[in-house]
């Protein structure tokens, strides 16, 4: 990962990324690199990145709470502007609008308190359409996100693919777009198997 521009970006989509769309390794993979190539600009909360870690921990045996350290500061490293804090107006315009799960609160806070115009979850449930218009995000999966930017910013996200294909020890095309098919990103697997044979 390399650190972009610290500050807020000029023009990209601005992404709140909930915790369920961190999980995954190739899920992260590609909207880190997608931040890089510059097709996204990135944003979460601590509170957020320690969801991320207490998963990781709870289901992957070979995760220790010492990974989750060393992954929370390369993140915050490499993009020192994405760590938002949960403020007084974000809470204030949140507090009366009705979400499926409280536990979900923080991080339509953390979104509000990004300016985001995505909160790219797979929760899509927990975050009603209402709501959303409510303040002026829209709510993506993971897979619906990283489909449209395929889709918009084909060049960049191919270069994603593939230092995601890189990263990962072992990996190949074909087996990356499977990890991708087995995080239910289907779409994005779809496209990218498209973009692939086109070159």
């Amino acid at each position: 990962m390399s650190a972009e521009t610290p500050g807020v970006p000029g023009p990209k989509k601005v992404v709140l990324g909930d915790a369920n769309a961190l999980y995954s390794r190739v899920l992260r993979d590609y909207l880190v690199y997608a931040i890089d190539e510059g097709a996204i600009s990135i944003r979460w909360s601590a509170k957020i990145l320690d969801e991320v870690v207490e998963h990781l921990v709870a289901n992957r045996s070979t995760f220790t709470t010492e990974s989750g350290a060393r992954l929370v500061s390369l993140l915050n490293a490499a993009f020192p502007y994405a760590q938002v804090e949960l403020t007084k107006s974000a809470q204030r315009r949140v507090r009366r609008l009705l979400l499926p799960d409280e536990d979900d609160r923080h991080v339509l806070v953390a979104a509000v308190a990004a300016d985001a115009g995505v909160l790219c979850t797979d929760n899509i449930k927990h975050f009603p359409s209402q709501v959303m218009a409510e303040v002026g995000i829209e709510a993506m999966t993971a897979d619906a996100l990283l489909a449209h930017l395929v889709r918009e910013f084909p060049t960049e996200m191919l270069a994603a693919h593939r230092r995601t294909v890189v990263s990962l020890a072992g990996a190949t095309d074909e087996s990356t777009i499977a990890a991708l098919r087995r995080t239910n990103a289907a779409s994005t697997a779809d496209l990218m198997t498209a973009l692939l044979g086109a070159i």
